[in-house]
């Protein structure tokens, strides 16, 4: 693959990430949105269905991780960095998805916090923002 088109199939990959920020509202069902933009500390959890939360929350995860796979593979066009970054985006899931489920199934103001963060992990392509100076300066090095 020459370098334009992987030029141009990271500047779509990376647009689609954007993408699925800005139309979160359209595509995923999640109270937390507006809960969170709101002075959320001092307010009671919002109404939610527990299964439809978790399942939108999935989703919106495993549409990322693959988004951001692509991009790792793209960058470095090494296979076993992928396979790394899926081991990565796997245990990442099963303990943030546990903490997630905790703290939905169960709210506390004093955990508003702390769910906030685990929440952000879940939603946003944050292990990208992780991964890929860490596998460049891996390159490096070697």
């Amino acid at each position: 693959m020459n370098k334009s088109v992987t030029y141009i199939l990271l500047f779509v990959l990376f647009t689609v990430l954007v993408l699925v920020r800005v139309f979160e509202n359209q595509l995923f069902y999640d109270p937390y949105l507006i809960f969170f933009q709101n002075d959320y500390l001092y307010i009671d959890s919002p109404r939610r269905e527990v299964f439809k939360v978790t399942l939108f929350t999935t989703c919106r995860y495993i549409i990322n991780t693959v988004i951001s796979l692509g991009i790792l593979y793209l960058f470095f066009k090494d296979i076993s960095i992928i396979k790394f970054s899926v081991m990565v985006y796997v245990s990442a899931f099963i303990v943030l998805i546990g903490l997630y489920l905790y703290f939905v199934i169960s709210p506390r103001q004093q955990d508003y916090y702390m769910f906030f963060n685990i929440r952000r992990f879940l939603i946003q392509p944050l292990f990208l923002l992780l991964l890929l100076p860490a596998f460049y300066y891996y390159k490096l090095k070697q």
